[in-house]
């Protein structure tokens, strides 16, 4: 055979172990169970690390001061160093809104070996220690909870016997760029830690959803939650491998009920949102970032390539295990366009999107080496451990 037919048939082959050995990542079926009320409801305090969020507060705070949730439970805001009324604007909310009590802290800078993030949610927790509750939902400011949120994450973690509980929040999809890379987003996101396996005892893969998370505070205080973490960029999978490690039991699935109100509109801002942390998640190494550039253009590009090289060439055995390839991919990705309400056609345009993913972990490599680092609001962290630049 030729090299054109060996590459396609290659290919193929990736995609067929992906379609029934990479734990089924591409359903999307993993989600929270019926909801079983407990006989008691543990206390609970919801972390919000907020920093310059006075955009999407008003869109998010009032829905987790209204949670439905019969046992005892309160929200800490933690305003990270805000410039733009971040904290009073959630005082202001609560008066208007009512319902659970809020508790609006401030941190103050971080210091070196913490990232922002970790640093606000480590004094959200200090602040709800006091309280003794017996679980923490470290939520984003930017996510919104439908009433029942709290009271269903809560029944899960007590019925399945999870130490952290993690919803994939439903990212906004409105804008053309919005409909093209989330959806994907997620798709790669459970293909690199597919839901099942998390949840699945015995197994080493751990993950979870920054935007969402319920944690046992006894396991959090035995996984040393955050201090053990405080130097992650990526820390919601940092926290679940904690978790996991010191024998805690993780759970991550798509959500019902839990929306991101930020807008991502055009192609920078999403550029941006995957560029800052891409070359983190591969430990910035550069093997593995030239096997991952390789594994996606394998995986992803080769298929519509060896296509068209294919028909070109009069290849019918490279043309055909090519769209046979191209077929398999498009057919895992319509179960996410589903969750996410878009169009079908979407699917046979996955790898453009696979190729606008290969650029900015790239570009994420790139402008680590130049030390510039992961940035966000405001903050640059150029090295593991480093004082984050302010700008």
């Amino acid at each position: 055979m030729s090299a054109l037919v060996w590459t396609a048939v290659v290919s193929l082959t990736a995609w067929l172990w992906l379609l029934l050995g990479q734990g089924f990542f591409w359903r999307t079926d993993v989600r929270l169970p019926p909801l079983r009320e407990p006989e008691a409801w543990p206390s609970v305090c919801v972390v919000v690390p907020a920093r310059d969020e006075a955009a999407v507060l008003p869109l998010s705070l009032p829905s987790l001061l209204a949670q439905d949730y019969p046992g005892r439970a309160e929200v800490f805001l933690v305003d990270d160093g805000s410039t733009d009324g971040t904290g009073r604007l959630a005082r202001e909310l609560a008066d208007r809104h009512g319902g659970l009590p809020l508790t609006v802290g401030s941190p103050g800078e971080p210091p070196g070996g913490w990232t922002g993030k970790l640093w606000a949610v480590r004094h959200g927790i200090g602040l709800a220690r006091a309280r003794a509750p017996e679980y923490f939902l470290l939520t984003d400011a930017d996510i919104a909870h439908a009433p029942d949120s709290l009271r269903r994450l809560v029944a899960a973690a007590l019925t399945g016997g999870f130490d952290v509980v993690s919803q994939m929040a439903r990212l906004r999809v409105e804008s053309a760029w919005e409909r093209m890379i989330v959806p994907a987003f997620v798709y790669f996101f459970a293909q690199l830690y597919p839901f099942r396996r998390i949840g699945r005892d015995g197994s080493r893969t751990a993950a979870a959803a920054g935007g969402c998370v319920l944690l046992r505070a006894e396991a959090a205080g035995r996984a040393r939650i955050p201090d053990a973490v405080r130097q992650a960029l990526i820390d919601d999978v940092a926290i679940a491998r904690a978790v996991k490690a010191g024998g805690g039991r993780v759970w991550l699935g798509l959500a019902d009920g839990v929306d991101s109100v930020r807008p991502y509109p055009r192609l920078n801002d999403l550029w941006h949102m995957v560029s800052r942390s891409a070359y983190a998640q591969l430990r910035h190494s550069a093997v593995l970032l030239a096997g991952t550039v390789a594994g996606l253009a394998l995986v992803y590009l080769v298929p519509p390539v060896v296509v068209v090289a294919g028909l070109a060439t009069g290849s019918t055995p490279a043309a055909a295990a090519g769209a046979a390839a191209w077929l398999v991919m498009a057919g895992t990705y319509v179960p996410m366009l589903r969750y996410y309400r878009q169009p079908l056609w979407l699917a046979p345009l996955l790898p453009f999107t696979a190729f606008l993913y290969l650029l900015m972990t790239v570009g994420s490599a790139v402008r680590h080496c130049r030390g510039r680092g992961a940035a966000w609001k405001g903050r640059t962290y150029t090295r593991p451990g480093a004082v984050p630049d302010e700008g």
